[in-house]
């Protein structure tokens, strides 16, 4: 059993060849025997390129959240599982310090910091406001483990309603109470340009949108108007396009702060990914269900 891994240091089981790779150089050899591949996380279609050379593989096993740019080259047969739980945590305080941040104009302070003024100014912040989650899951559900002492209130949105989560469906109603639109769910064809002209207009009169997940669920087009008005304000780890182009609208548009998608960049990545990896090793070994399998649902 021959795997391709991307990252050292997995803890690999007996029965498994394991060859490291992070697409710095040319592949090792035996490629054409790989059946459980872990493609170089951020590295895109250098990582995919590996896959027309596979024709034994079984096991595609992403470093990301996120399929939507894998999805279409999964050649038939071959399970794809993506990296539910490793950017939890990350991604979630980064959810959180952009809400802080833009409540607390921590811009403005560092721009005044740069040009040595004191200019004291009262802000939003976040206590007693209502904050929105679009896309209420596993990281949803470590943002609000997060919020909870920052005296909030949380309303959860999913795709279906649960107990205590609305429906998609319900959405438009909610959006004019949230004083704070967390945007989670992953990009898919229902959720592409799901935050479009509409639900913005829906938002009160100074809200703040934070994207955390993916740029194109957002209608750039649409957000860039509400910024401009100054009707309402953003913080944005993900835009569309990424990377952003020098030159974009979005570099100078007012009451927007930009992060360059490093939602999951922390520390914690490595060994969650790691741990990830090696448990879906033993069970792939082991012949046990895998975890994190992504189907036609997804």
């Amino acid at each position: 059993m021959r795997a391709l891994l991307s990252l050292a240091g997995v803890d690999v089981p007996a029965g498994v060849d394991a060859a490291v790779w992070d697409a710095d150089g040319p592949p090792p050899p035996g490629v054409e025997d790989v059946e459980f591949y872990v493609p170089p996380y951020g590295r895109g279609p250098e990582g995919m390129s590996l896959l027309e050379r596979m024709p034994r593989l079984r096991v595609l096993q992403t470093l990301s959240a996120g399929v939507e740019g894998v999805l279409g080259l999964v050649p038939d047969g071959v399970t794809l599982c993506n990296a539910k739980g490793v950017h939890d945590a990350s991604t979630a305080e980064l959810a959180v310090a952009l809400m802080l941040a833009a409540q607390r104009d921590l811009p403005a302070y560092v721009q005044a910091q740069q040009a040595g003024r004191w200019t004291p100014t009262s802000t939003v912040g976040l206590a007693d406001s209502t904050v929105l989650i679009l896309g209420y899951g596993a990281i949803g559900e470590a943002v609000e483990r997060r919020l909870a002492g920052f005296e909030v209130e949380v309303l959860r949105v999913a795709r279906r309603a649960r107990p205590g989560v609305a429906a998609l469906e319900q959405l438009p109603e909610l959006l004019p109470r949230a004083d704070v639109v967390l945007v989670l769910v992953p990009l898919t064809a229902a959720t592409r340009g799901l935050v479009d002209a509409q639900l913005l207009a829906r938002m009160k009169d100074g809200a703040l949108l934070v994207n955390v997940a993916r740029g194109a669920v957002v209608d750039t087009g649409a957000l860039l108007n509400e910024l401009a008005s100054r009707r309402l304000r953003a913080a944005l780890d993900v835009t569309d396009p990424e990377p952003l182009p020098e030159g974009h609208p979005l570099w100078t548009a007012p009451g927007l702060l930009l992060t360059p998608h490093v939602g999951g960049g922390t520390a914690a990545m490595g060994p969650r990914a790691r741990a990830l990896v090696a448990d879906q090793l033993a069970r792939w070994a082991a012949g046990e269900p895998l975890r994190n399998v992504i189907t036609g649902e997804y």
